[in-house]
């Protein structure tokens, strides 16, 4: 079974070398730049990809049309901060070649600078499965502008990871330092308050606030970020503050997020 790695991108020429190094074992790796103005084309075309380059207001439009351009069996969707080991690729081609699913989650293994974070993620804010691989049709984004929802068509399969050892996954190197990670939470709050109001409902004050206690907790406790010390705490509190963030935006700065 033939597999595309796609990768949707913008202005990301540093990090796109590793990233398309790693995807050399798919049979083709196609590169989609939403309005890039940095080498971005350049570096995609020597590592033998395919580029797609246009304008797209909402992530899930553009991702929409790159999955639209593959013509592979299945499609391995990746982000150019992500890293695809040897001993995962041996996991990827032996579940293609023998999958009746639609599509499968793949683990993701997490980075703020080199320091590995098990635990702790979610709340949109990571997550240590994403469902990215997946058969050609199988896969639509909605319109949305920050974590679209998916519509899928085909029941899901196994999770993939290489051996059952730390390391294993996609290596997704997420952040940086402590205050790159507070500026992906302006970001990410920024885009889910234009969200909000294009969907004409940004909900209340006490839900917001219910939401961010309730993801705080979840992250930190049923999701085992205590395991990480201080990490987790950081993890867990700014996962909580994303709802609450995006609720504050799109209420008292409505004329900045539309």
């Amino acid at each position: 079974m033939s597999i595309t790695a796609l990768v949707v991108a913008r202005d990301e020429a540093a990090r796109l070398p590793a990233c398309l190094a790693s995807l050399a074992p798919a049979d083709a790796i196609l590169v989609v730049l939403d309005r890039s103005t940095d080498a971005s084309a350049a570096i995609a075309a020597a590592h033998g990809a395919r580029v797609l380059e246009g304008a797209w207001a909402l992530e899930g439009e553009r991702r929409n049309a790159g999955i639209a351009a593959c013509t592979t069996d299945w499609v391995l969707e990746v982000d150019a901060d992500e890293r695809v080991p040897p001993e995962l690729w041996a996991a990827i081609r032996a579940v293609t070649a023998r999958s009746a699913h639609a599509f499968h989650r793949v683990r993701i293994d997490n980075y703020v600078g080199e320091r590995l974070i098990l635990h702790g993620w979610g709340g949109s804010f990571g997550t240590t499965l994403k469902p990215i691989l997946f058969r050609r049709g199988a896969k639509r984004w909605r319109a949305q502008r920050v974590h679209p929802g998916l519509d899928w068509t085909g029941a899901q399969g196994a999770t993939l990871e290489g051996e059952r050892i730390t390391g294993v996954g996609i290596r997704h190197e997420l952040d940086r330092d402590i205050s790159d990670m507070l500026r992906r939470l302006d970001r990410y709050s920024s885009a889910k308050a234009g969200d909000l109001l294009a969907a004409g409902d940004i909900g209340s004050l006490p839900d917001n606030i219910r939401r961010c206690l309730s993801r705080i907790l979840k992250c930190y406790v049923a999701r085992r970020g205590y395991k990480e010390g201080g990490w987790g705490l950081l993890i867990a509190l700014c996962a909580g503050l994303f709802p609450l963030l995006s609720h504050l935006k799109a209420r008292l700065e409505p004329e900045r997020h539309r």
